[in-house]
C-alpha cells in the first residue's frame, strides 16, 4: 500500500478536511472522494457499518483517490487488533480520558518493543498480505495515526498527560460529549462549554500533538483552520441527506 496521505499531510504543514460517512455506504463514501472530500472518517462508532463494511469503505475511498479515519466504538485491544489487520490506518477512539487510556491504545496498535499488538503479518491486508517491504519494522508505525478523542471534562483537565504519551499523534475534540459532561449537551454555544474547549484547544496546541475539530458554532472552517486544528470534520452523508430532503420536500398537494 502506498504510504499514508493523512500522515503524510499533517506532516506537511497542511490542514486535513473530512467528511462523515455514518450511513455505511461503500458508493457514498467513494462518490465524495470524487467530489474532492479527501479524506473520510467512517464512524464506527455511531455509524451502521461494523468492521468489515468499514473495511469496503475504505477499499471504496481507497479505490478512488481518498483516505479514510476510522473512528472505533471502543479502544478494544482485540478491535484494534482486528482493525489493523484489514488495513486499517488511521484510527480516532473515542472517550480518551487519561494517560493510561492513551497508553493502552497506543500500545495496542503497535508490534513490539513498542506496543503489545499480536503478529500475524504475513497474511493479513494491513501488510498487503505480506509484500510491503519492512511492514513490522518500519510501515505500520510509519503509517499509523492514531487520534485520541477528548470528550469529558475529566481528559480537558488531562491534556498534557495525555498528549505526552508515545504514539498519539492528535487529540480531538468532541464538542457535544465536552458539553454533556459538564451538564451543557446539544448546548454548543454555552460560554461554559465554549471556555472549556478553549482550554482544550490551547492546551493541545501548547503540547505539539495536532489539534483536531469539529465544525460548531463559534469554530467555522476557517477560524479552525486559523487557531491551527489540523483535522477539521465537516459534513456527514446523514447530514447532508436529511438537509436536501428538507429543503426539496414539496409544499404542495395533490
Amino acid at each position: 500500500m502506498p504510504p499514508n496521505t493523512i500522515k503524510a499531510a499533517l506532516q506537511r504543514g497542511e490542514t486535513v478536511c473530512a467528511m462523515w460517512i455514518g450511513t455505511g455506504s461503500p458508493d457514498l463514501a467513494e462518490a465524495a472522494v470524487h467530489l474532492g472530500w479527501r479524506t473520510i472518517i467512517i464512524d464506527n462508532e455511531h455509524g451502521v457499518a461494523d468492521l468489515n463494511q468499514a473495511v469496503a469503505i475504505d477499499r471504496a475511498i481507497r479505490s478512488a483517490g481518498g483516505e479514510a479515519i476510522l473512528r472505533i466504538p471502543t479502544a478494544d485491544p482485540v478491535y484494534l487488533k482486528l482493525a489493523l489487520d484489514r488495513g486499517i490506518r488511521s484510527i480516532m477512539a473515542p472517550m480518551i480520558n487519561s494517560r493510561a487510556e492513551a497508553e493502552a491504545f497506543a500500545a495496542a496498535c503497535r508490534y513490539p518493543p513498542r506496543g503489545t499488538r499480536g503478529y500475524a503479518a504475513p497474511i493479513v491486508r494491513g501488510s498487503s498480505y505480506g509484500t510491503t517491504p519492512l511492514y513490522v519494522a518500519e510501515r505500520a508505525h510509519e503509517d499509523l495515526l492514531l487520534i485520541a478523542q477528548i470528550e469529558h471534562t475529566v481528559a480537558a483537565d488531562a491534556i498534557a498527560d495525555i498528549a505526552a504519551v508515545d504514539g498519539i499523534d492528535m487529540l480531538f475534540i468532541g464538542p457535544n460529549d465536552l458539553a454533556g459532561s459538564i451538564d451543557r449537551l446539544e448546548k454548543l454555544e454555552s460560554a461554559e462549554l465554549l471556555a472549556l474547549a478553549e482550554k482544550v484547544e490551547t492546551d493541545v496546541l501548547a503540547s505539539g500533538k495536532y489539534l483536531g475539530s469539529i465544525v460548531r458554532p463559534g469554530r467555522s472552517p476557517r477560524e479552525l483552520h486559523d487557531l491551527g486544528c489540523r483535522l477539521i470534520a465537516g459534513p456527514s452523508d446523514i447530514g447532508l441527506f436529511l438537509e436536501g430532503a428538507r429543503k426539496s420536500r414539496p409544499d404542495y398537494e395533490f
